[in-house]
């Protein structure tokens, strides 16, 4: 049996369903669907060169690859390859060729250092520690029961403050672009990100086809978008947390916390049945609130660096 590398064809309906099935395979912890797969590919920021590569065998797509440059960091030279391989397809060759192809084509673009995610499995690190990879920060996915789990209850909102919907902020969601930007740059990274690109913003984040808006919860105080929840679903009964963040100066008041318990009851209500997050393995404060949601600790993953050239 002969493993080859291309490019996913986003016209073509079959990569874009062997991609996605891959993915939740290999990673069962993080939302993906055909519609995702294609919307990331043609609505990525022309100067990351996004790229999805695919490793098929007999016909069968076995192995996949998200790889860009990181286009918004004042660093230059960044790049990331991230590389997935279903259940029952490893040690044919089909991560080797996939990290091999994705190297050249990263090195072709002037990346000298390079970013890859591995679950925390032994067989994964020896495979980044061949190759020269050095281990660097480590995350945590974190699983929620939405169906026989019991979220804590609601609390009464503190004065000034109301919870909304992104839909609500349809007309204009600028606001919500702020306050993604700043929430953003202080979120634990090893490459720093200038997140000032709206028109991008809207693209790839706002139009996504997993953003859903009326499961997204804003807290505004007095008018402004202070603190979020946002919730990403697959249209089954899949429920996942983007990003839970809140304003700098509106920090210590239990806002993000307010946000994330609003949008977990309307997405149980709404026939959710599991709920899926992350966290830096070092955010002790967020590890803790999330497990006063009932979140439990299922999967651990590692981020290697390597130079290249």
């Amino acid at each position: 049996m002969t493993v080859i590398v291309r490019d996913l064809r986003p016209d073509i309906r079959a990569d874009a369903e062997g991609f996605s099935t891959t993915r939740r395979l290999a990673l069962p912890y993080m939302l993906s669907t055909p519609e995702s797969v294609v919307h990331t590919l043609t609505h990525a920021h022309p100067d990351a060169r996004f790229g999805q590569l695919v490793a098929e065998e007999d016909g069968e797509i076995i192995g996949t690859a998200q790889v860009s440059v990181a286009h918004d960091s004042p660093e230059p030279g960044q790049g990331s390859a991230n590389i997935y391989v279903r259940p029952g397809h490893r040690g044919r060759g089909a991560g080797s060729l996939l990290l091999r192809t994705a190297e050249e084509r990263l090195g072709r673009l002037g990346v000298t250092k390079l970013f890859t995610w591995v679950l925390d499995e032994p067989d994964n690190h020896a495979f980044a520690e061949r190759r020269g990879f050095r281990a660097s920060r480590s995350a945590w996915f974190l699983r929620l029961d939405l169906a026989a789990g019991t979220l804590p209850s609601r609390q009464d909102l503190p004065a000034g403050v109301e919870l909304r919907t992104a839909s609500d902020f349809a007309d204009d969601p600028r606001p919500l672009f702020e306050l993604d930007a700043e929430t953003t740059s202080d979120e634990p990274s090893d490459v720093d990100v200038e997140f000032t690109d709206y028109d991008a913003w809207i693209d790839e984040t706002w139009r996504h086809p997993l953003l859903d808006r009326d499961l997204t919860t804003i807290a505004v105080v007095e008018g402004r978008p202070a603190a979020f929840s946002v919730a990403y679903t697959d249209g089954d009964s899949r429920y996942g947390t983007a990003m839970t963040g809140t304003a700098r100066a509106f920090r210590g008041r239990g806002l993000a916390k307010l946000a994330k318990n609003d949008s977990l009851h309307r997405a149980r209500a709404a026939g959710y049945t599991e709920a899926f997050t992350g966290n830096d393995t070092g955010n002790e404060p967020m590890i803790a609130i999330n497990k006063w949601f009932g979140y439990e600790i299922c999967a651990k993953e590692v981020r290697y660096v390597r130079e290249l050239g």
